[in-house]
């Protein structure tokens, strides 16, 4: 059993170190703010921040960002009206078709994404989804496989931003397009498991177009002074709620332009 957590206000070095512990572990523990109670918003950026921090200091190399809560449906679930940022490192890119490593997971969720990859930098604030648009190099699908450190997947929105939004693994699927000409808005995708589809969506689902996703993301960034780099990765957030990938289960992700991307359940 995990040890009580003890924080006092601003001590955001102590929680971050305790949920990379529970992350490398392989451990679920309860939310920090049963401990934190006072945790807000900006204060579990801070957190998120300092476990970034500790990341890089570990070795890992940050390639991008990723969005959490994109869809109205998950804003209203948890009682906000935008979405959640959080970062990528190459620890998280998982090779196409190699199998989840399940010992690095504690209860691992899929749910299927539109990717950029940003040909120019982007720093808000006054970023549009035109503007951004422009910035994106090229465009995939993708799976994102979360995995919350918290027992149940149970917390508050606090408790996920300092979380680094529920990160784990994600892989990209073979075919990069451009986005010139492409309908984001309306590239479909099929979501199935074990053969079974469960469910569907498109890309405006995220935000009603997932370059207004990414605009975001650059410009509450850049509010905190911060910029979204030449080359970064952008996951710009579930387009359909996630699914429990199951040991031995095969999670497949068919868009309409942007191919197929399978995970197995290793």
């Amino acid at each position: 059993m995990a040890e009580p957590l003890e924080i006092r206000s601003g001590d955001a070095r102590r929680a971050a170190e305790v949920l990379l512990d529970a992350e490398r572990s392989v451990t679920a523990r309860g939310p920090i703010t049963a401990h934190w109670p006072d945790l807000d918003l900006p204060g579990a950026y801070t957190v998120q921040r300092e476990a970034l921090h500790q990341r890089l200091q570990r070795g890992e190399t940050l390639i991008g960002v990723k969005l959490g809560l994109t869809s109205r449906a998950k804003q209203i679930r948890m009682g906000i009206d935008a979405p959640s940022l959080a970062w990528l490192t190459d620890a998280m890119v998982l090779p196409a078709g190699v199998p989840l490593p399940r010992q690095r997971l504690i209860h691992p969720r899929a749910e299927p994404e539109i990717v950029f990859v940003l040909r120019e930098r982007l720093a808000g604030p006054g970023i549009t989804a035109a503007v951004a648009l422009g910035a994106v190099g090229r465009v995939y699908g993708g799976i994102e496989v979360i995995d919350s450190r918290y027992q149940d997947f149970k917390f508050t929105l606090a408790d996920a931003v300092a979380d680094n939004s529920s990160s784990g693994l994600f892989v990209l699927g073979p075919l990069g397009r451009s986005p010139e000409g492409m309908d984001l808005a309306h590239e479909a995708c099929l979501l199935e498991v074990d053969g079974r589809v469960v469910d569907s969506a498109t890309g405006a689902a995220v935000q009603g177009h997932p370059a207004e996703a990414l605009a975001l993301a650059a410009n509450a960034l850049g509010e905190r002074g911060l910029a979204i780099e030449a080359g970064a990765v952008v996951l710009t957030g579930g387009m359909t709620d996630a699914v429990h990938v199951q040991p031995g289960a095969s999670v497949a992700a068919h868009f309409s332009t942007l191919g197929t991307i399978t995970v197995a359940g290793g």
